[in-house]
């Protein structure tokens, strides 16, 4: 069996410290497989980047990604998604069919990424709602254009080996949220059994001001933060449930089991979400 891997992203390397890495990239192979009726999205390993089923291309397959769905929970009819690392486009393509009121932006460093989005995994041509930005994810939230201009932000950045994420700084984190409107989301794929989890996890609680919600941990790794922009919000747990509904009939996504576990994941004793 096709191992899952923990992570898909662009291909760049980790930097050190606080200030903009300078590198030429240097990116793996991209390659496919397929399996099961569903094709699969790798980066010259079998490490699974991300992936498809042919009978139902724009589904989200891997939980993780539905996971990364979660902020419609929060959020219901947001004006601008972006998506730094597209990966298979799962959720760039989500995104663009099952929102017809937003407009969708993926930014990927990598453009043989962007070709086999196209040619492989379904990704539609650019249109008046949708964009692929072929750039460093870095130098797009710390653009001062980019400020205040989106209402969610998806972050799935990491490198072929899956180390852990290719940007994780405090000022990178800091840049995401100025991107954010108020209010926005951010919803985030990280590796829970890697060294690098607990380091993401403060700081993007002092970026966010400590308004970070948890995923239980999947495919033996992967762990999905959500934080929060703008004013805090108080939400009880039957109101997430009743939306949980609506969006599992208009979506086909396992909402109810998101609010189930970010309950748990959450260790909230109150009838209230509060973040």
């Amino acid at each position: 069996m096709t191992p899952l891997i923990k992570k898909k992203s662009i291909e760049a390397q980790a930097f050190a410290g606080d200030a903009r890495p300078r590198y030429s990239p240097r990116f793996a192979p991209v390659t496919f497989s397929e399996q099961g009726g569903v094709r699969y999205l790798h980066f010259g390993t079998e490490w699974v980047q991300g992936a498809m089923r042919l009978s139902k291309p724009d589904r989200i397959e891997l939980e993780y990604a539905q996971q990364m769905m979660a902020w419609l929970l929060f959020l219901q009819s947001p004006r601008h998604v972006v998506q730094l690392g597209l990966g298979a486009a799962a959720l760039t393509k989500f995104c663009h069919r099952y929102l017809p009121g937003t407009r969708v932006s993926a930014v990927e460093l990598n453009p043989a990424v962007v070709v086999a989005a196209r040619s492989m995994f379904g990704l539609p041509d650019d249109d008046r709602r949708l964009q692929v930005l072929e750039m460093d994810a870095w130098d797009y939230v710390t653009d001062p254009a980019r400020h205040a201009s989106a209402d969610v932000l998806q972050i799935d950045l990491y490198d072929a080996t899956a180390r852990g994420p290719v940007l994780d700084t405090p000022a990178f984190y800091k840049a995401c949220r100025s991107v954010l409107r108020s209010p926005g989301v951010l919803s985030v794929n990280l590796f829970g059994d890697h060294d690098s989890f607990p380091k993401n996890i403060r700081r993007l609680r002092a970026a966010f001001d400590g308004r970070v919600l948890v995923f239980p941990e999947v495919h033996e790794g992967n762990v999905v933060a959500l934080a929060f922009n703008g004013p805090p919000l108080q939400v009880g747990w039957d109101q997430l449930e009743l939306r949980a509904r609506g969006l599992t009939q208009s979506t086909g996504l396992p909402a109810l089991r998101w609010v189930k576990g970010l309950k748990a994941a959450n260790a909230f004793a109150s009838d209230l979400c509060e973040v």
